[in-house]
């Protein structure tokens, strides 16, 4: 794996661009629109639907199609894998980017939502590729208008922190915007640990119209108050988190502890 190069001088770079909400997803124009300021080599390869929830899945058993939009734009019938791997490997195969952003999510990708998220899913496959990668997501709570200016008031500043700081190339960004209707009242950022909160708590059960019963799964159940350092409780206070998210799920005590008791 290719180590990255930091610091990055934006205004060199050559920047890709995906989500999991898709080609039309308001979040992916912003980022967009942000990130076109700071570099002028900007490709986009996005899913043509949205694809929540979507994980790290990879399409293995039937073909992907890929779409020229405009310009610079592709859309892809796939997973936001699929559009990462089919943009570092095919489309930008002779000048590979120099870095990989993935949102704006609508909605936060916090805690446990790690392993589910597709916005996550393809920064960690530019990362598996050896590609530095930065997940960006507004916390928009279900139901709310998304508020935005928010995110596009500071995703800009974000990006520039970290490529200047730099980060391993096993490991990936992960950063949320707190949702706040007035991007002043963003109080600042700082870096948080993986917070715990599992989707799923709820599962309602009901009949369609033939009779037949089905499941539908919900959301987490509120009130519960974060632990202090974590993701959760960063947004909550009106900062913007930032979590390290290693690709490499070694626990090593663990394999320490194993290694004694195996020999």
């Amino acid at each position: 794996m290719a180590k990255p190069v930091f610091p990055m001088d934006l205004s060199k770079a050559r920047i890709l661009i995906s989500n999991d909400d898709g080609i039309h997803a308001p979040g992916l124009k912003i980022l967009e629109k942000v990130v076109r300021k700071l570099c002028k080599d900007v490709w986009v390869m996005a899913p043509e639907h949205e694809n929540s929830g979507a994980g790290h899945s990879l399409s293995l058993r039937q073909p992907i199609r890929m779409r020229k939009v405009s310009g610079k734009r592709y859309a892809c019938d796939g997973t936001p894998t699929d559009c990462v791997l089919l943009a570092i490997n095919h489309l930008l195969k002779e000048d590979r980017p120099t870095l990989v952003l993935s949102g704006i999510n609508r909605g936060a990708n916090l805690g446990e939502d790690v392993h589910y998220s597709g916005t996550v899913a393809a920064a960690m496959e530019a990362i598996l590729l050896g590609v530095p990668a930065i997940a960006l997501s507004l916390s928009v709570p279900w139901g709310q208008k998304a508020h935005w200016p928010t995110a596009e008031r500071h995703t800009a500043d974000i990006i520039r922190k970290l490529v200047k700081v730099g980060w391993p190339s096993d490991v990936l960004m992960n950063v949320n915007f707190p949702h706040v209707a007035d991007p002043a009242r963003v109080l600042g950022v700082k870096s948080a640990r993986q917070g715990k909160r599992k989707i799923g708590d709820t599962i309602v059960q009901s009949r369609d119209p033939r009779g037949v019963p089905y499941f539908w799964l919900g959301d987490t159940k509120t009130g519960r108050v974060p632990a202090k350092g974590t993701d959760l409780a960063t947004i909550i206070s009106g900062y913007i988190s930032v979590t390290p998210i290693g690709i490499n799920m070694t626990n090593r005590p663990a394999l320490t502890a194993l290694k004694r008791a195996l020999g």
